[in-house]
Order: C-alpha cells, then sequence, then structure tokens
C-alpha cells in the first residue's frame, strides 16, 4: 500500500482542484481578519504547482518532484504563504529523495519534515492563531499513531480530526503573527483563513489517498 509517484501526482492535482472550489470561502475567511486574498493566493500557488506537474509528467523520482513544485510554488507566490509551502515541501523533497514510492513510515516523515519546515521558518507556534493550530496536530496525531503501530487509514483519519480541531480552535484565539494581529481581540470569533487552507490541503490528501485504495 506505498505511494507510487503517479499517485502522489494524482493527489495533488485534487488537492489543487479542492483549493480553487474553496477559494472564495478561504479569502472570505480572509477577508474577515487580513487582506482577503488568501483564497487566490493559494490558488496562484497550486496552480504552479499543477502546471509543474503537467512538465514532469514522465517524472517518476519524488524528489525531483517535490523539489520542482517547491520551487514553482515559491516562484508564484509572493506572499508569506509562498516561503512556507516552498520550504516545506522543498523539505520534503529531502525525504523522497531518489525514491518513486512511499510506504506509511516515509509517508509520516514526509508530513512531519514538511510540518517542521513551516513552525521554524514562520516561527509560530500552538495558540498563535496560523496554519501552525492545524500542521502541528496533524503532525503529532501521525507521529503518535505511527509509534502506536495504529492501523494506516485509521491513523490518517485521526490526524484530519486533529487538524480540524486546530482549525476550529483559532476561532477564539487572538493572533500573534502577521496582519492579523493588528486587529487584536478583534479577531476572534474568525477561523484564520492559513489554518483553514492547510486543513484543505490534508484532508484532501487524506481522501483522495483512501479513494485509490478503495
Amino acid at each position: 500500500m506505498s505511494l507510487q509517484a503517479a499517485e502522489f501526482k494524482h493527489i495533488l492535482r485534487k488537492i489543487a482542484g479542492r483549493i480553487e472550489e474553496e477559494s472564495d470561502y478561504l479569502s472570505e475567511l480572509d477577508r474577515k481578519i487580513g487582506d482577503g486574498d488568501h483564497g487566490v493566493t493559494m490558488v496562484i500557488g497550486w496552480t504552479a504547482i499543477i502546471d509543474k506537474l503537467n512538465e514532469l509528467e514522465e517524472e517518476n523520482d519524488l524528489g525531483i518532484i517535490l523539489k520542482s513544485i517547491a520551487m514553482s510554488f515559491l516562484n508564484a507566490v509572493g506572499a508569506s504563504v509562498g516561503p512556507l509551502y516552498g520550504r516545506a515541501f522543498l523539505r520534503g523533497s529531502m525525504v523522497a529523495k531518489d525514491k518513486i514510492e512511499l510506504n506509511h513510515e516515509e509517508i509520516v516523515k514526509f508530513w512531519s519534515a514538511a510540518v517542521t519546515a513551516i513552525v521554524e521558518l514562520g516561527n509560530a507556534e500552538v495558540g498563535d492563531k496560523t496554519m501552525v493550530d492545524t500542521w502541528i496536530p496533524i503532525m503529532r496525531s501521525l507521529e503518535s499513531s505511527f509509534e502506536q503501530g495504529t492501523e494506516w487509514l485509521a491513523s490518517l483519519d485521526l490526524a484530519v480530526n486533529a487538524g480540524e480541531q486546530g482549525m476550529n480552535s483559532t476561532k477564539d484565539m487572538v493572533p500573534q503573527k502577521g496582519r492579523s494581529s493588528r486587529l487584536g481581540e478583534r479577531a476572534q470569533g474568525h477561523i484564520d483563513p492559513g489554518a483553514a487552507s492547510a486543513f484543505i490541503i490534508f484532508s484532501t490528501f487524506v481522501e483522495a489517498y483512501k479513494q485509490l485504495r478503495a
């Protein structure tokens, strides 16, 4: 039940499609506490990923694929989210270097590497009302489930639930990072758009993965 390169590309395309579908929702969230362009920004980044995947149709080295889409996202998105996801995919590419498939342990390591890169570059913690409030619970859940020997598909579902709880928790937070921090308590009552897009990315990854295994 390893994840093949072609399947990984398929999942990335599914994520891009879902980001586009939810673009207006993400921008509406951002209008409440930010610039209102998060949905558009994410679509630009994921469109660049799809364009790069189309160029890499014959490439099966997941390390090369991930490094390439990292640079594509970074070059396409000038906002702060560009370097964050660019670094995430770049760090994840190191786990996948010279591999044409990833086993369960390597998938966990990929997400752990990607999330760690986001945390390090963004210098954010759980409770700061950022995408990290979604990503860290996902990472911790995946790592914990793997260590405990939880059945693989169940561990993915647990990680999705952890990410959803993390995302929803941002609604009551006062932002400590980014432009929304200027709003202070006025930002309470609204889910962080970065946390929401992070949940869309991971939940779609799991949904598409499970469909491939159905």
